[in-house]
């Protein structure tokens, strides 16, 4: 496939792209079920990357009747058919369309926000661009492949005030929301430590480079990372390039978020950031997979708090927040605390309430709707990855480095600062 050239920000404002804001009206007899509906109230959507996740988000958000699936798309043939058929099947009538290049997607004025499950190194470029073209985001995690991509993202979702939703969705689970009402409401005393375990990464032998498969655009599918071989099982949209940094952090990023992310909500901290990072990692000797395969950090705040953010072999996977008076911890599907009593507490109507999702899909194309901020907005999310970049930048260079939140750079450490950046490969750029 030929590439096409980005549509720049100018032909984006020319065209009159950029004020589409409101939902855009399409018959109820083209949706289905949808059609319950208004249009007037109805979202319209395409799915760029049809892979697990993105399917699994893809049905959430048409699965409510206020969402409107009209276009999918993915640089693998297969992978794109099988969206299209799901989203048919869905509809009964509706004929989904299929594009091979994201471009295509965007440049259609009758759609009004975009899942974005690709690949990681695509998710900044393909956010801004969608942002360009006057479209409401839904990004799964994690951001950038570098803090660099994160701030400049931030930079153009807040200037064309585009409604971003990211793929954090424990804030919209009762049970992490609750656990982080009762900290911020000193249920436990003054916060002290906080302990975020996930999994990390795996190691694999090498792979020798393969032919690429005939439904695969790899090409498109590399996009603005550093060239490699095609490597079955791991390059491509049916492989484990989520191990390779080249295209991803690891689960340093694509895991640790999810508790880092609960980590930051319960420590006030969605504005803010560490000021020291400091520890150790574990990486692969040889082979593909170049990712950390272990880590146990050490973030201190300017509150005082510190946080342990560390693998699962080291500690029980979840969110523990230590207090002084006190203990709370939470993972997917439980939550404890000590004394137990904290958890039949009632959080007053005077007492810090954070913002109320049951759903992270319907949060979503409720903000669309009212143009109202996600219960994971953007600054939320650049926040929480900059926390995990700042841990694996810590640790490959084996040494503690001082940050400044405030203007989001290391303090007196050029080494450091140098790798908050990511070049990408032409013609692709920021």
């Amino acid at each position: 496939m030929n590439q096409k050239r980005a549509l720049s920000r100018r032909e984006f404002l020319a065209s009159g792209m950029s004020l589409l804001a409101l939902p855009y009206a399409v018959s109820s007899s083209a949706l289905g079920q949808a059609g319950s509906v208004a249009p007037s109230n109805r979202v319209t959507m395409g799915t760029i990357g049809t892979g697990g996740r993105g399917k699994q988000v893809m049905r959430s958000l048409m699965g409510r009747p206020g969402c409107a699936m009209l276009a999918v798309c993915d640089v693998d043939g297969k992978r794109l058919n099988e969206a299209r058929g799901i989203v048919n099947a869905q509809y009964g009538n509706q004929d989904c369309a299929a594009y091979g290049d994201y471009r295509d997607l965007l440049a259609r004025a009758d759609i009004d926000a975009v899942l974005i499950a690709s690949p990681d190194q695509w998710h900044v470029l393909q956010s801004i661009e969608a942002a360009w073209a006057g479209k409401d985001i839904y990004l799964e995690k994690p951001l950038g492949l570098s803090v660099q991509e994160n701030i400049a993202l931030r930079r153009v979702i807040t200037q064309y005030q585009r409604v971003f939703q990211f793929g954090t969705q424990q804030r919209s689970d009762r049970n992490f929301r609750f656990a982080c009402e009762l900290v911020r409401n000193g249920r436990i005393g003054k916060l002290r430590r906080i302990i975020a375990s996930t999994p990390a990464s795996r190691a694999v032998d090498s792979y020798r480079p393969s032919r690429v498969p005939p439904e695969l655009n790899y090409e498109m599918w590399v996009g603005p990372a550093r060239w490699m071989p095609y490597t079955q099982g791991v390059m491509g949209s049916c492989g484990n390039w989520g191990h390779v940094s080249n295209f991803s952090l690891g689960w340093v990023t694509t895991w640790g978020i999810h508790h880092v992310d609960i980590a930051q909500w319960g420590n006030d901290a969605d504005a803010t950031g560490p000021v020291e990072v400091e520890g150790t990692g574990e990486f692969p000797k040889d082979g593909l997979y170049d990712c950390a395969v272990g880590w146990d950090m050490t973030i201190k705040y300017a509150n005082g708090v510190t946080l342990n953010f560390v693998d699962n072999k080291k500690k029980k996977q979840g969110v523990l927040f230590e207090g002084s008076d006190g203990w709370v911890f939470v993972e997917r599907g439980a939550i404890d605390a000590h004394p137990k009593a904290l958890l039949d507490e009632t959080i007053g109507p005077g007492e810090i309430h954070l913002p109320l999702s049951n759903d992270h899909s319907q949060n979503f194309l409720d903000c669309v709707a009212t143009r109202a901020t996600p219960v994971s907005s953007i600054d939320s999310a650049v926040r929480t990855d900059t926390v995990c970049h700042l841990s694996d930048i810590a640790m490959r260079l084996g040494r503690k480095l001082s940050w400044d939140p405030a203007a989001e750079r290391f303090i007196d450490d050029d080494q450091a600062n140098r790798m908050l950046t990511r070049s990408m490969r032409s013609p692709w750029h920021l």
